[in-house]
Formats: C-alpha cells, structure tokens, sequence
C-alpha cells in the first residue's frame, strides 16, 4: 500500500487526472462513441503516468539537493528504481492503447508521448525547453479528433500555444530551486518578468485561435472567452506593476489556460457538429 500511495503521488496525480479528463470530454464533444472515449481516456492516461514517473525518476536528485520533501521518491515513500519501472511499462501500453483510435492517432499519440519524454530528458535544461510541450500539447487534441475527423489547423495551433504558454507558467514557481540544480530551460534564461509575459501572451494567443479559429463568424462563448482574457490578463499585469512578488500575475495566467480549455470542449462540439 506504500508503495502504491508513493507511485499515485509520483505521478503528479492532479495534472495527470485533469489532463486525462479533459481530453475524455474532448472525445465525447467530438462524438466518440463510448468505445472510443474509453480508448482515449486509457491512452492519455497511460502516457501521463509514463512522463510523470519518468520526470520523478530522472528528477530524484535535484528534488533531494533542494529539499523537496514532499516527492515520494525523496520521501522514501516509493524507490527511484520502483517509478522508473512504472515508466517504462506505463509508456509501453501507450501506444497499444493509441492503436485503437486508429493508426493515424497511434502515431500522434507516440510523437506527443515521445516529445513529452524527451522535455524530461535532456530537453528541460535547454533554450528549446519550450517545444516538447508545445508539440506534446498540440497532439492530445488532434490524436482525439484523429479518431473521427481530420484535425483542423487552428486547433493544432491552439494545442501548441497553449502547451507552449503553459511550460512558462508551471515553471514560474520553479525558478530559483531550479537555478540551484542547474535547470536552464527557456524560462530561466529569460528571467522571471518575460517568462510571465511570455505565458500571458502565448494563452492569449491560443484563447484567439479558439474563438476565431474555427469557420464562420466566432461564436459569443469564444468571444466572451476573448474578453475575459484579456481583463484577466490585464488584473495580473496591474497586479505586477503595483506589487511587485504577488501571486495574481501567475493566478491570472492559470486563470487563462483555464478559459482555454473550456474553449478548447467548445471546439470539439463545434467540430462534431460541422
């Protein structure tokens, strides 16, 4: 029972459950029949548990040097060799699993699994940190959409600015223990200030791709989505002027990849309608 608490744990259990919903609900906006939307659940499930045990496994070190007590592996809650294993085995099925939304969604579902893997190593310490979770985000939704459709370019392009956005915010909190352990990722050449206006940026730019993007003039949740965006966005960014060390700059950026993926649901009921 230890050990199983200490693998749940490892696998950073909230993204990897948010991001395995959304993209169930992904597949019944699409119209998946439930076949499919269980195939796709299991796929993305299996191949977050891959990339989350991987990054623990290859992270154990860092996380010791800078005190991070509460990883199951510095906690000696589970052992490095017990996640690393989980890993290899979790990242073994992905594409089994992938093969039953077709072959075409097998191979994104390999490219996105692959490129995720490749950010935990050795992609994170370097100036192209950012393209891992770019190319990984911008294949969830097409190896979804895969399954009944031809994946539209803007939602491609949507995926990949949310992915990118995304590596900037999570990383923000992460900067200075990261600095400590070498970690010199995109984020970290920038400095905090461009990291958090680059995160603001790249999700504005995917809430525009999800409201203007699909054909026809942009329906009122995308615009509203827009809007609410950008007075997010400009909170946080009074927030940073005003107070400088707040936390509303990083809240407002969670804030708008939340609106992006709510966007993101809407657009799959849109593609399942068209």
């Amino acid at each position: 029972m230890r050990t199983a608490l200490g693998l749940i744990k490892a696998c950073h259990p909230e993204p990897t459950l948010a991001v395995t919903t959304v993209a169930a609900l992904l597949a019944v906006g699409t119209g998946r029949s439930a076949a499919g939307v269980a195939a796709v659940a299991a796929t993305i499930l299996a191949s977050q548990l891959a990339v989350g045990w991987a990054n623990d496994a290859i992270d154990a070190p860092r996380d010791a040097a800078v005190g991070r007590a509460g990883k199951p592996i510095v906690a000696g809650r589970v052992s490095r060799r017990t996640v690393a294993v989980g890993a290899v085995a979790a990242a073994a099925v992905t594409a089994p699993l992938a093969l039953l939304s077709g072959v075409p969604a097998a191979l994104v579902a390999t490219v996105g699994l692959a490129s995720a893997l490749l950010y935990d190593w050795p992609l994170k310490s370097t100036a192209v940190s950012v393209v891992p979770y770019a190319v990984s985000f911008a294949a969830l939704p097409a190896f979804v959409v895969l399954g009944v459709a031809r994946p539209p370019g803007w939602l491609l392009a949507a995926g990949a600015l949310l992915g990118a956005g995304a590596h900037f915010a999570n990383v923000l909190p992460d900067l200075d223990d990261d600095a400590r352990t070498g970690v010199r990722g995109l984020p970290h050449r920038l400095g905090a200030g461009w990291s958090a206006a680059a995160a603001a940026g790249l999700l504005l730019a995917a809430t525009a791709a999800l409201a203007f993007g699909p054909p026809g003039p942009p329906s009122w949740v995308g615009l509203a989505g827009l809007v609410a965006a950008v007075l997010v966005l400009l909170v946080g960014g009074y927030a940073a002027g005003r107070h400088p060390g707040s936390r509303l700059p990083f809240l407002a950026v969670l804030v708008v990849a939340v609106l992006d993926v709510v966007l993101l649901l809407a657009a799959g009921a849109l593609l399942s309608a068209g």
